[in-house]
């Protein structure tokens, strides 16, 4: 599962093969910098959900994510393009009254449906903000987990995603990704491709497993490097 090839190529080279992709977003080949553009075509956003609730709940997705994550009560959780809050509501109820739930997203009609959400279940332990599509917004050294679930291969600027939530993390704390094994254009990401990425950020890869419950596989990375300066980043090319 882990054994595809990946290279890395400097952040002067920008990725011609985008305009002969389809399906990929053209901002990412328009980026000039000072991140590289990600040599790779960009999902589009098509949905807030990825499936519906009660399908995800029948196959215990978020209970196995959370008990994979080692969630725990009282710990401080981000949910990253959290969406119609499927996880938020899940990862309220986990962290309990002591814990913190932090659901961003980047679309202020989502975050908004969410916050109504939030306000109607009387979540009193989230909080709802807007990010931008290339930066979380997070606050320093604030979370033990931050979950990104099905959402990664939407980011159009993976590199400098990465590097602004990299401060974000506690001293142990992990990033937990969920995502398919499969293309980036076909709402996926090949985990080699995720854990050069992150690498490129300066993150370690911690462990990953696969989670056919929540359609892919599920991989944990710590921010274990100073974050790199941002010219300096070489990104990741798919063979």
């Amino acid at each position: 599962m882990w054994r595809t090839s990946i290279k890395r190529r400097r952040p002067s080279r920008l990725a011609l093969a985008f305009a002969l992709l389809g399906g990929c977003d053209a901002a990412a080949e328009r980026y000039a910098g000072p991140f590289p553009a990600p040599d790779r075509p960009v999902a589009r956003i098509v949905s807030s959900r990825w499936s519906t609730e009660e399908a995800r709940d029948r196959v215990n997705e978020a209970m196995t994510v959370m008990d994979r994550a080692r969630i725990q009560p009282g710990m401080t959780i981000a949910d990253i393009g959290a969406g119609e809050g499927y996880y938020t509501v899940r990862l309220a109820q986990r962290v309990g009254p002591r814990g913190r739930v932090l659901a961003q997203d980047i679309f202020p009609e989502v975050r908004d449906k969410l916050a109504e959400r939030v306000t109607r279940e009387r979540l009193q332990s989230v909080s709802v903000k807007l990010g931008t599509p290339a930066d979380p917004k997070l606050p320093d050294n604030s979370f033990d987990r931050v979950l990104m679930v099905h959402m990664y291969h939407e980011i159009t600027q993976p590199y400098e995603f990465l590097w602004r939530m990299h401060p974000a993390l506690k001293r142990d704390g992990l990033v937990v990704v969920v995502d398919a094994d499969r293309p980036t254009q076909n709402h996926g990401t090949p985990p080699a491709l995720l854990q050069c990425e992150f690498a490129a950020a300066g993150y370690e890869r911690v462990w990953a497993e696969d989670m056919p419950s929540a359609g892919g596989y599920i991989a944990a990375f710590r921010a274990v490097r100073p974050r790199p300066d941002p010219a300096a980043i070489k990104g990741c090319r798919l063979n």
